[in-house]
Parts: C-alpha cells; sequence; structure tokens
C-alpha cells in the first residue's frame, strides 16, 4: 500500500508579511511534513505570496483573489500534474465569503480533485444558513467530478479546510451543538454523494488558549469519496499537528502564539 501523494492543510491565523519570523516559523512546519499539496488558510497581503514562493522553490503556487480579504493559498510539489481553479461557486451567493480553490491532480493516470474550503464562521442563524449551502454544494459536487470521469461515484474527489463547524446558538432555546452540526455533514450531506468524513487522531483542531473562554473545538475537517483509501496515522486517517500533540497547556499556550489558534491536518492518500 503505497502512498500517492500527501496533503497539509491549515487556517494559520491572519496570515500576513509583516511578521517575518512568524513566517519563517510557519514555512518550516511545512518544510517539515514535506507535503505534495498543501493549503493555507486566512493568508492576508502579497508579502506571504512572495516570501513563500521564494522559500519553497520546489512548489508551484495558486491564490484566491476577490473583494474578500483572507485568501487560500495552494502549493503543490513541482513535477506533479496539476490544475488550478478558482471555483465561485461555493461564495454561496455572498461576495465577502472565499471562494473555493479546487486543485485537479493526476496520479499514475488518475484523476483526483481537491478543494480548499474556509466556510461562514459564526454561530448565529445567518452563520449555520451560510455553511450549510456550502456543505450541500461542496457533497453535490461530486456528480460534476462522475460527469467528468463518465462513471457514477468514479470521481476522487476530497473536500477540506476550515468548516468553522461550531453549531449555532438561538436566543430561549438551546440551539444546535456543533456535534449536531457536524453529524448532519457526515450523515447526510456527504453519504447521498458516497462520501464519508474522515477520522482525526484529535478531537479538537481549534483553541484560542488558556485564557479564551471559547472551548476547543473541533473546526477543521476533511471529506472524501468512499473509493480513496488513507494511511492509518494513530489509528485514524488525518493527524491534528501542533498544539493538540503539545503535552502542557503552556505548551499549547506558547505554541498558538507563535503559529496559529488551529492545528495542522496531515494525512496521506494510498493505493
Amino acid at each position: 500500500m503505497g502512498t500517492l501523494f500527501s496533503v497539509v492543510s491549515w487556517n494559520v491565523e491572519h496570515f500576513k508579511g509583516t511578521n517575518k519570523r512568524r513566517v519563517a516559523d510557519v514555512i518550516r512546519q511545512i518544510k517539515e511534513k514535506n507535503p505534495d499539496v498543501f493549503g493555507l488558510y486566512e493568508v492576508e497581503g502579497k508579502e506571504i505570496y512572495d516570501e513563500i514562493t521564494t522559500a519553497m522553490s520546489e512548489y508551484t503556487f495558486h491564490i484566491t483573489e476577490g473583494p474578500q480579504t483572507q485568501e487560500i493559498l495552494v502549493g503543490v510539489k513541482q513535477g506533479i500534474t496539476a490544475f488550478f481553479t478558482q471555483k465561485l461557486e461555493f461564495k454561496s451567493g455572498n461576495q465577502y465569503l472565499r471562494p473555493g480553490a479546487l486543485l485537479s491532480l493526476k496520479i499514475n493516470n488518475t484523476d483526483y480533485g481537491i478543494l480548499f474550503l474556509h466556510t461562514k464562521s459564526g454561530n448565529d442563524p445567518l452563520g449555520l444558513g451560510l455553511r450549510d449551502d456550502m456543505f450541500k454544494r461542496a457533497c453535490q459536487f461530486r456528480k460534476t467530478l462522475d460527469k467528468a470521469v463518465g462513471e457514477k461515484w468514479g470521481s476522487h474527489y476530497i473536500f477540506l479546510g476550515d468548516m468553522n463547524t461550531m453549531g449555532m446558538e438561538y436566543p430561549f432555546d438551546k440551539g444546535i451543538e456543533a456535534s449536531v452540526e457536524i453529524k448532519k455533514l457526515a450523515d447526510k450531506e456527504a453519504k447521498k454523494v458516497k462520501m464519508c468524513l474522515l477520522t482525526k487522531d484529535e478531537k479538537a483542531t481549534f483553541w484560542n488558549g488558556s485564557k479564551s473562554k471559547i472551548p476547543q473545538s473541533d473546526l477543521d475537517q476533511v471529506v472524501a469519496s468512499e473509493n480513496m483509501k488513507f494511511k492509518k496515522i494513530n489509528g485514524a486517517d488525518v493527524t491534528v499537528l501542533g498544539w493538540p500533540k503539545a503535552a502542557s497547556v503552556k505548551d499549547k499556550d506558547e505554541w498558538i502564539k507563535k503559529y496559529s489558534d488551529h492545528g495542522m491536518l496531515y494525512f496521506e492518500v494510498v493505493s
């Protein structure tokens, strides 16, 4: 069972070029995993693009663009056949939401679609509703890829990123727990198109640190078509690196301050 390609997905939280040391630290973290493909979310400013392309010259880069202030930056190792497309339909009609970043790979004469998403934040009805619409669109996009390969459920497709699966609070009611939102994505929308939510080796991927009132949360997700296989890491499909792996609260706080309040997701697609 050989590795076909590896992927990193990471929200680096307001990632801009004003802090040169932080940029260098983030680049070092990515290079340590040496992924074939990676997606970074909340990239702000062209300075990042210039610095990262210089420091990681073995990759080809693509970045989303539009009226939104935070972009998705995608890197793919040179030598891998790839095509990048910005997908505006995943903005759900809101011009200030991030578009989807679709990377199409050809590995051993098989096509793989990887859609990087950073969906709407917010635990109000608007936030939940927009996320729900974006999740439906992301799942149903598999049917479009199936048509391209000419076989129902024949496409190899992953969508992933900071899904902001935080549920909903509503006055005078208990609202909707984050676990319910995740369950709907996994057990209803994904199952309709023969996809599944990949398992992770940590329960939470987001935390603002010990001084925050916001609890550790499961915001980052990977959804893949059922015809794909993944290398098991610590018994799971995806490993969450960074603060979730830190041994103490102090170490977690230091990692969050240095890098990001999101852990780094890493996984490998295998044959």
